[in-house]
């Protein structure tokens, strides 16, 4: 069975997409566990193989 980045099904990795923007397109920051919007910039958690995408858990642009 194939992947995709950072451990991701396939077939959910075709579909994800930013909720904070015009669901734009994300790439996978493999040392950090995370999704970028590649529009906005905000960073999405992978924990588990799981794409946490809800906003309050996301790290906008210049936050620590």
């Amino acid at each position: 069975m194939s992947t995709a980045p950072l451990g991701l099904d396939p077939a959910l990795w075709q579909v994800l997409a930013c909720p904070c923007d015009a669901h734009g397109a994300l790439s996978a920051d493999e040392p950090s566990q995370t999704l970028r919007c590649q529009v906005c910039g905000a960073q999405f958690p992978v924990r588990d193989g799981i794409p946490v995408m809800l906003l309050g858990e996301a790290v906008q642009p210049g936050q620590d």
